[in-house]
């Protein structure tokens, strides 16, 4: 059982760390400290969703953590 833990939260870890590489806002390097220079505008399409399904994959590596520390 425990193992079963241990898959869902590796799983979860490495898709949410690509799910949020994906969602640079800037492609320089300034970007990442904030002088990128652009407007932040309401988050669309597939923008929305990629940020919903990260939220969703925070809340199942969280989740599969504590259980497997409960559980272990």
């Amino acid at each position: 059982m425990n193992n079963i833990f241990q898959i869902i939260t590796l799983v979860s870890a490495v898709c949410m760390t690509i799910l949020i590489l994906l969602q640079t806002r800037g492609a320089s390097l300034g970007a990442g400290f904030g002088g990128s220079g652009e407007l932040f505008t309401a988050r669309r399409g597939v923008d929305k969703t990629m940020h919903q399904i990260t939220i969703i994959l925070a809340i199942v590596f969280i989740g599969s953590l504590v259980l497997g520390i409960v559980r272990g």
